[in-house]
């Protein structure tokens, strides 16, 4: 006010001044008494107030004020000036914590706080970091302590109106005796934002007594305990309810009245026991709901769509299933719709045209299958659309083409076809359409989009011829993927391609029928991710890519190509390496120590592995398998336990020792050395490795006994140490009660020495065979994650399945092998082998085994191959084996067996050579037929319970002279294949019923005559 006539003035004038403003007086103060002026010496109408400056830390107590404000964030708005030494009075009541400023440094980038540093006296107060003056008289009328720097003794600030002590990362810990004297002395109260705050001591009623003049409470992530007060969502006034991201937080079962005033809420992630909610359509002034992460309804619920002034909406991961309603098309005024990660299924319903405020639309990761409703002028404010990974088909929508504001298309992993339409709209920044069925040419329009950041339109049909050039127009193109099309790129000028593309970082060309490196990459010394694998680029990597992303390069990728040449790796901070599967020879070049993925696995590398490998600190995965590497290995490998996982040395010349040590807090999961020339044996410092889940030594020369020691290892799923020199019984001497090797799924000790029975401990212990030990695998695959995205590794072996050698490339998690053939065990098979009910394959050929098959063999229902082939077994074949139903190899050849083969089902597939070398065996399939007299079936004819007295074994059956031998021999066949057909067993019954009672009668007759 610059002047007055008035000489009172109280707080409802300044009140009714901002509301004439339309402004809500919410900030301020107002003495008990009326404000009293005196008129300014020398000025007729120029009044002003005579009272005392107010100290600082004299707010939170001072009596003389009904109401004070403490803005957010942390931002304290005043109707009159204060002091600089007021403020520094106010910085010295309270204190700040050393960490109190990391999120504003390392996250927001802030790097002048706190804030409170800049504070000095003798300085001019409106330049201090954080305060506000009026640039017209100079007074402070604002403070912002924001990021954290929360003042002790805000708790005393009875008068709040406004308060937000919001924190990230939950940086900030309330107790309950705090917090319950905080919310006690709010009494005035409109506005209370504590989002990040732990309040992990806190049970949530400490809120049941708040301020019924509430208008907004967020409390979002703040770990509250127990059940939310129900009463905070009968508050008369309350706008705004945040309880996001409390996940031990529950609610009583919900009913919203009418008269209900909420306009935001959101109940996104709290706990999974919370209850339904009901009645949402009686929040009609509702904008903003976020009900994710939670399972309030089963379906979209069609109560939501009524609500018409609904502006955001966001259900994502809330277990919905079913079909989108088409009362979707109901919510107008929505601008922002997220159904993510869902159950969703059917088709996406025309009313959703209907929805023309639309920014932004986000329904991936469903199900949603038909085509994209299509209009012209659809949603004509779209932003930004996500339907990836779902199964739309079709071909794109027009709209998707002519949108003027649309900026970010997502569509991958759908299965999208026709072409990609000529783009009218310049604004597009993304378009992702990678893993569709899109095929045709780019269309030019592309290579006009001048605000284009991504192009992503990998493993699609397309098709064509591109020059390099053609992106000269995108000067903003930081992300190039094109891989796995039918796309043919050429390179023909050597324009300077740094300065058309200065922001290129991501190039991913593979599988682009490239025959040499692209000339267009020179000069691209930003350039971060390079993939130019399966294609056809020959000879040695050229010179001058040693300056390509020089300092900048970290993802190389040149793997399934045919370069012959490598002299080294210059990028100085290269992180992932794959050279595999090229033609490569000479001595391996070692790349920079910042490596942590390094694949050069089938090449032809020769001499030694230099120990300066070890350098790289942070490898994390070697696979230099498949290659002519000598010498012996280096034994820092063993060391480098912070970081290194996966270590595949497979198929060298490796010879010597296996590293003996393995320092403590060892990472390795995967250890491989299979198919080298190693002789030494491996020591129990491999048990610092507690985390080893793969162990292949075969194919080497070990001499040494079994390592028992190996069972301590926690989760060690595949030992393989076939192929070896090892000996000596597997009997478990000890009496410890502890499990041995409980998760093991893949246990190959073929082709040693080994001798004794059977390891029956060991087989007893195979909790993961048995079914005992829950697979918590989520991947299909055996293998290990690489650090930052850059792929799955999986690990890989070679084993025997149904008589084959095989090399598994990658290891499925529910592969359940037994190998022990070619050693010398022997006395019988024990039924504890019969407990192995996931058990797919189990081949004990080649031992000395004696015995019968254990009928309990039978009860591995799981079982594909079976090799007990060349022992001393004897005695039958159990029939129960004719009833494993995807036993698809079966072998028992070279054995004492004897007795009638089993019949039918899998048993029916089995050639002869499945049984050769065993005498006493008959029936189909070899030639032996067995003269076995059976119980024949109830005769169909006699009702009485008597049996026929036929018999019908494995003899072919000529049936009668007058049929001839081609008919008898047919049936014959048909009687190997199925065994005694019903139809042919009624009609041999049948006629011998025939004859049976004719000769009855015949006797009748003449003992009839006898007696006369």
């Amino acid at each position: 006010m610059r002047h007055s006539r008035w000489t009172v003035l109280t707080a409802d004038d300044v009140d009714s001044a901002l509301n004439l403003r339309n402004v809500e007086p919410i900030c301020g103060f107002a003495p008990r008494d009326a404000l009293r002026f005196k008129k300014a010496a020398g000025h007729k109408d120029l009044f002003y107030i005579d009272d005392k400056d107010v100290e600082f830390k004299e707010v939170g107590t001072y009596q003389q004020y009904s109401r004070f404000c403490y803005m957010l964030p942390y931002v304290c708005r005043f109707l009159r000036s204060h002091s600089c030494s007021s403020l520094i009075q106010f910085k010295d009541s309270f204190s700040i914590t050393e960490d109190a400023s990391w999120y504003c440094d390392e996250i927001a980038g802030l790097k002048s706080h706190p804030k409170t540093d800049s504070w000095k006296e003798g300085t001019d107060c409106c330049s201090w970091d954080g305060v506000t003056c009026d640039h017209l008289n100079a007074h402070v009328i604002a403070l912002d302590l924001s990021c954290r720097e929360v003042p002790s003794q805000v708790s005393h600030l009875s008068k709040l109106v406004s308060l937000d002590l919001s924190s990230e990362f939950g940086e900030q810990t309330i107790d309950k005796h705090a917090l319950e004297g905080l919310v006690h002395n709010l009494t005035e109260v409109r506005h209370l934002f504590l989002d990040g705050m732990d309040m992990s001591s806190v049970n949530a009623h400490v809120f049941m007594n708040l301020s019924s003049s509430l208008r907004s409470l967020s409390l979002a992530y703040c770990d509250l305990q127990g059940k939310f007060p129900k009463n905070i969502f009968d508050l008369p006034n309350l706008n705004l309810l945040n309880l996001r991201g409390n996940q031990n937080l529950n609610l009583d079962p919900l009913k919203f009245n009418r008269s209900s005033n909420l306009e935001h809420l959101d109940l996104s992630w709290m706990s999974s026991s919370t209850e339904s909610i009901d009645s949402v359509d009686n929040l009609q002034a509702l904008k903003y709901l976020a009900l994710s992460g939670n399972s309030f309804f089963q379906r979209l619920s069609v109560s939501i769509t009524k609500l018409s002034y609904l502006e955001y909406l966001t259900l994502e991961g809330a277990n919905f299933f079913g079909g989108l309603p088409d009362s979707m098309g109901n919510l107008v005024s929505l601008k922002c719709l997220d159904l993510r990660s869902n159950k969703l299924s059917g088709q996406i319903p025309l009313s959703i045209l209907n929805l023309t405020q639309l920014e932004y639309l986000d329904i991936s990761e469903n199900s949603l299958e038909g085509s994209i409703p299509d209009e012209v002028t659809a949603f004509p404010n779209l932003k930004h659309l996500d339907l990836s990974d779902n199964l739309l088909n079709g071909t794109l929508p027009s709209w998707l083409c002519t949108v003027p504001s649309l900026k970010i298309i997502f569509l991958f992993q759908n299965q999208f076809s026709g072409h990609i339409k000529e783009f009218q709209s310049k604004s597009l920044e993304l378009i992702v359409l990678q893993n569709n069925k899109l095929q045709g040419p780019l269309p030019s329009s592309i290579f006009q989009l001048l605000n284009l950041t991504s192009l992503a339109l990998s493993s699609n049909n397309l098709s064509g011829v591109i020059e390099f050039s053609m992106f000269s127009n995108l000067p903003n193109l930081e992300y190039l993927d094109l891989s796995y099309n039918s796309l043919s790129l050429t390179s023909n000028t050597t324009s300077t391609v740094n300065h058309i593309l200065p922001n290129l970082t991501d190039v991913l060309l593979s599988s682009c029928n490239l025959s040499e490196f692209p000339q267009f990459l020179k000069g691209l010394k930003s350039l971060e991710r390079l993939d130019l694998s399966c294609n056809k680029i020959e000879g040695k990597i050229p010179q001058w890519m040693q300056e390509v992303g020089n300092v900048s390069l970290t993802y190389f990728n040149v793997s399934h190509n045919s370069l012959t040449e490598v002299e080294h790796f210059p990028w100085k901070n290269i992180a992932f390496l794959d050279l595999s599967s090229n033609l490569v020879s000479g001595n391996l070049p070692i790349p920079a120590s910042t490596i942590r993925v390094f694949l050069i696995s089938n090449n032809s590398f020769n001499g030694e592995v230099s120990s300066l490998i070890c350098n790289a600190s942070s490898l994390q995965i070697l696979d230099l398998s498949h290659n002519n590497l000598s010498g012996t290995i280096p034994q820092c490998f063993g060391n480098l336990s912070d970081s290194l996982e996966f270590l595949n040395l497979k198929k060298n010349k490796f010879y010597g020792t296996i590293p003996p040590t393995f320092a403590e807090g060892c990472q390795l999961t995967n250890f491989n050395l299979n198919g080298n020339l190693l002789e030494g044996p491996l020591t129990p410092s491999i048990l610092n490795c507690r985390g080893l889940e793969v162990l292949d030594l075969g194919n080497n020369k070990i001499n040494d006994t079994f390592p028992h020691w190996l069972g301590n290892l926690p989760y060690l799923q595949v030992l393989v140490l076939k192929s070896n020199h090892m000996h000596g019984s597997l009997r478990v001497n000890s009496s410890k009660s502890s499990p041995f090797f409980s998760k093991i799924q893949i246990f190959d000790l073929s082709s040693n020495y080994f001798s004794g029975p059977l390891p029956v401990r060991y087989i007893n212990s195979f909790k993961a065979i048995r079914n005992l030990e829950k697979i918590r695998s989520t991947v299909s695959y055996m293998g290990v994650n690489g650090r930052n995205g850059s792929g799955f590794y999986t690990y890989s072996i070679g084993i025997v399945m149904k008589g084959q050698d095989m090399e598994l490339v990658k290891i499925f998690t529910m592969w359940m092998i037994i190998d022990l053939s070619n050693n010398q065990f022997e006395g019988g098979i024990p039924e504890v082998f019969g407990k192995l009910n996931l058990l797919k394959g189990l081949n004990l050929s080649h031992n000395n085994l004696s015995g019968g098959i254990p009928t309990s063999i039978g009860n591995l229902t799981s079982l594909e191959w079976l090799d007990l082939s060349s022992n001393r077994l004897s005695g039958t074949i159990p029939n129960r084996l004719a009833d494993l139903a995807f036993l698809s190899s079966f072998n028992v050849s070279e054995n004492q067996l004897h007795g009638q083969i089993p019949q039918g089902k899998q048993f029916n597939t089995f050639g002869n050579d499945s049984y050769q070398g065993n005498k006493g065996l008959c029936g189909f399939p070899v030639s032996k037929g067995c003269n076995i007299i059976e119980p024949a079936p109830p005769n169909v004819l006699e009702k009485d319970g008597s049996k026929s007295n036929i018999t019908f074994g494995w003899k072919v059956v000529l049936i009668g002279y007058g049929c001839g031998v081609v008919f008898g021999m047919s049936v014959g066949y048909v009687v190997f294949q199925t065994g005694k057909p019903k139809w042919l067993v009624n009609l041999v019954e049948i006629q011998h019923e025939k004859m049976r009672r004719r000769k009855s009668k015949d006797g009748s007759r003449s003992n009839g005559r006898r007696r006369i």
